[in-house]
Parts: C-alpha cells; structure tokens; sequence
C-alpha cells in the first residue's frame, strides 16, 4: 500500500541546505580492562527538534523501504532478529541501533562527499533507502561479514535528490568496526581500527589528517630555555596544546581520537559507559556557535539532541537527551522478541529536566 510522507519538505531542508549548517555527529569507541568494547555517539540537529523515538522491533515485524515520491514501494524485509534502536523524525528512520545477536549500526551525517547510485525502478525490490539501512542491517544479520555480503545485493538510494548522503559505522562482538561510505555510487567498506567517526571529508582523509598532530601527548610538557628566557606551561595538560577546539568534523575527528586514545580503561562496562559519556560531553554544540550573527536560534536546548552508549556484549542500550541528562538505558536481554509488539516511544514525555533541590539537614 502507497504511503504518502508528510515529512518530505522537512526532509528536504534537514537533509539538503539545513544540515549543512547544524548538523553533526561524534562516534568514540571505548574499551574496559577485559575488553568489552562501548560504542558510544552524539546526534546533532541545530534546525528544529528532531522528534526522536526509541523502537522496538520483533523479530517477524516486516517493513517496507521508501523510494523517491515518498511511497513504500522498495524493498520488503522481515525481522530475523529483534533490536531496539533510536530514530529521528520517523520512526522507520534508525539512526542508532543494536541487535539481539549483539551486531551495532550507526548513521552519520556525510555531505558533499557521498554519492547514492541512481533510483532504478526496475530494481526497486532490491532498493533500500540510506535513513533505513541501519534498520535493515539490524533486522538482517547478527556479523560484520553477513553485513558485507548482504550490501553487495542491494541498491541504497536516497528519498529525495535534494537530500545529503550518510556514511554508516557497523560492529559486532568480534570487535570489529567498519565504516561504509557510498562514492559515486560504488560502496568503499573501511577497517576502523581506531574506533572514531565524525562526518566529511571521509574516513581515509580524516585518518591521514591525525599525522598533523604527532605532536600531542597527555600530560604537560616540560619546561624550556629559550635563550635567556625560562619558559614554563602555565598548567597541567599542555601536551595537548594545539589539539583543535571547534566543532568542524575534521577538529572533532582529532579530538576525539586523542580523548579516546588517553582515557584510562575502566574495570566494567558500565564504568566504561559513564566515561563515554563524560568524554562525549566534549563534543556538545550549544546552538550560539551554529548561527550566524543576527539569526534566531530555535526554541531547543542543544544542538546536540541525544548521546548514546552501546554495550554490545551486554547487549545495553544507553541514552541521554538534551532534554533530560539523565542516563536511561534497554536492557534487550529483557525483551523477548518473539513476543513483544512494534512499540516507537518519544524519547522524552517531558520537555524540561526537573532540577531537584538538596534537602539540608
């Protein structure tokens, strides 16, 4: 059945020019002292609130892709395996997500260097639109190697020609990471070993651009002659500087490598989760910084709408909002999957944190 999508025009400005302005997405990877990995990220949206959802998928729950025109006539897929996962405008729209078999996936904004193939009607049963691959891959498969094989036997198109591309971030227990970024119409899958993803220029660029800071190290570099002159830092952690403070992607790309590289690891998982999060507090775009002088902010309290955390051996779900800084989080080991109903919930009932007062004895 055709479904007309009344998100189209917000699409096309979140999507097209509007992104291009206030969106942005931080990726870290963290690891404990026995190795549990936690995938942790920030999602970015200066323009409006994004209407954020957690979902409930079951395994057996069909879903159908858009195609262009915005009606449901792509390609069919049925849940092998349940997940839960966060989506933004629509609920269809996963943007990060975790299975029951333990596999993690992620969508990260990537304009101005991604290029979709072209929507071919003749393939439209085989053809799955980029803000739904990240639902497909969960339903789908449980390793990095079946995410593989399973790309190579479908089209990934856009919804909109006006709209920007995505890249993705994949990972499952064996510890590995990819990233996947479509070129030309022409899929490029790249080992990330360090565990960071921002946005553009693409994943072998940002890596090549870290060789600019060889330079840093943790902790405070030591005092110097220069000729007659005794110079000192003025305070702990000078190794770092140089290090990019703003909020372009390549800037976020180094710091967040370095941060994550110098984090001591943690003893359990969820110690290692709250790091993340502390580290992810770093990467924060209040909305002042995202618009030009004279322009009005939205009526929102961050650029940045959600943080997550992903232990996916321990298969948790972690989330905090701008809305609510608590940390809330979806066991999936709770969830039975065979049983459970297609649920999509606001992220946030409330749209204000209600600040406590200390009780003073």
């Amino acid at each position: 059945m055709k479904q007309r999508l009344l998100f189209l025009l917000t699409l096309a400005v979140i999507m097209a020019g509007g992104w291009n302005k206030v969106c942005a997405c931080t990726g870290i990877t963290l690891m404990t002292k026995d190795s549990v990995r936690i995938l942790a990220r920030t999602i970015e949206w200066g323009g409006s609130e994004l209407n954020s959802q957690y979902v409930i998928v079951p395994r057996g729950y069909t879903q159908q892709s858009y195609i262009p025109g915005g009606v449901t006539e792509g390609m069919k897929f049925t849940s092998r395996y349940g997940y839960v996962g966060l989506a933004v405008e629509q609920k269809e729209f996963v943007a990060e997500g975790l299975n029951e078999a333990g596999l993690s996936a992620g969508l990260f904004y990537f304009p101005h260097y991604g290029k979709y193939e072209d929507y071919n009607a003749s393939v439209k049963d085989a053809s799955i639109a980029d803000l739904q691959l990240v639902s497909w891959v969960l339903a789908s498969f449980r390793t990095i190697e079946e995410v593989q094989e399973g790309l190579s036997k479908v089209h990934v198109i856009a919804i909109d020609p006006r709209a920007s591309t995505v890249h993705w971030r994949f990972s499952d227990l064996s510890g590995r990471q990819l990233v996947l970024e479509i070129v030309d119409g022409k899929a490029h899958f790249y080992e990330n070993k360090l565990g960071v993803l921002t946005n553009s220029p693409g994943f072998e660029w940002q890596m090549t651009n870290l060789n600019n800071y060889v330079n840093l190290f943790p902790g405070t570099a030591e005092a110097k002659s220069l000729g007659d002159v005794q110079l000192a830092s003025f305070g702990a952690g000078s190794g770092f500087l140089g290090i990019p403070g703003d909020v372009t992607p390549p800037s976020r790309f180094v710091r967040a490598a370095w941060y994550q590289a110098t984090a001591p690891r943690q003893a359990t998982a969820k110690q290692t989760v709250l790091q993340a999060f502390q580290i992810l507090n770093n990467f924060d775009i209040p909305l002042g910084i995202e618009f030009a002088e004279g322009q009005m902010p939205v009526d929102i309290p961050s650029a940045t709408q959600w943080t997550s955390a992903t232990d996916m051996q321990n298969r948790v779900l972690y989330y905090r909002t701008m809305y609510n800084s608590a940390i809330r989080s979806i066991d999936l080991k709770t969830i039975d999957f065979a049983r459970v109903k297609y649920q999509a919930v606001p992220l946030d009932k409330e749209k204000m944190q209600p600040i406590v007062p200390v009780r003073i004895k």
